[in-house]
């Protein structure tokens, strides 16, 4: 039997090469981030990683580094759920669940990837305050993370100055809010696109990042901050 460890891994394997599929980017994608990196971005300075993580300075780099912190709590939320079904789960539930492990497990190691010795160090999660035995606790910790994740895209696109990052952050996010939309619907069927997360012009809703670390960080033993990064709130 192989461990869990093994078994990431090839799932690690399997959902990178899914990846680079669906986002139509394949290999010179990450050549692309890696040479705009350098040229791009003379103003960026490497994360501080004394007390716990920061993001590093203005640049598109910050911004890529913050999309890959939220990526590895999810990756690892996920992982966590697979691992340790909850009782009474459909056929369906454990299919679905289990492709959205492998598909943010993709995008963790796409930013990865691409960042290269620019990306923020491997963050520790704490789901100590998660009962993964629970279909209740497990899909509201679900909706959260997705809702939060697809908010943050939101908000951090307009900080986005290159525009291949751009393309890339928004086929990510599009299927982000596939999963919200998924889980929403176990959760309260019909409520996938309610008025809790859109807008009056049907838009969904933006968080800032000074807005959406907080919520991450309770569920990270390594706490991230964007206190180097200036930028300003909208």
């Amino acid at each position: 039997m192989k461990t869990e460890n093994q078994l990431e891994s090839a799932n690690v394997n399997m959902a990178r090469r899914s990846f680079l599929r669906y986002a139509g980017a394949g290999v010179a994608a990450v050549g692309v981030l890696t040479a705009a990196s350098c040229s791009k971005n003379h103003d960026y300075i490497p994360p501080n990683t004394t007390a716990g993580v920061d993001l590093g300075a203005t640049g598109d780099l910050a911004i890529l580094n913050y999309a890959y912190a939220l990526e590895q709590l999810e990756a690892a939320f996920y992982i966590n759920v697979a691992a340790h079904m909850y009782t009474g789960a459909s056929a369906d539930e454990i299919a679905l669940l289990t492709d959205i492990r492998d598909h943010e497990v993709a995008h963790r190691e796409f930013f990865k990837t691409a960042l290269g010795t620019n990306a923020i160090k491997a963050l520790t999660p704490n789901f100590s305050a998660i009962d993964f035995s629970s279909r209740a606790k497990v899909l509201a910790a679900a909706q959260a993370f997705e809702d939060t994740g697809v908010a943050a895209y939101n908000g951090a696109g307009y900080l986005i100055k290159d525009a291949g990052y751009l393309l890339l952050a928004g086929k990510i996010v599009s299927v982000e809010a596939r999963h919200a939309s998924y889980i929403r619907n176990l959760v309260n069927p019909g409520s996938f696109a309610d008025t809790t997360i859109l807008d009056a012009n049907g838009m969904d809703v933006a968080k800032t990042i000074a807005q959406v670390l907080p919520i991450a960080n309770t569920y990270l033993t390594t706490k991230v901050s964007a206190s180097n990064y200036g930028y300003v709130a909208s």
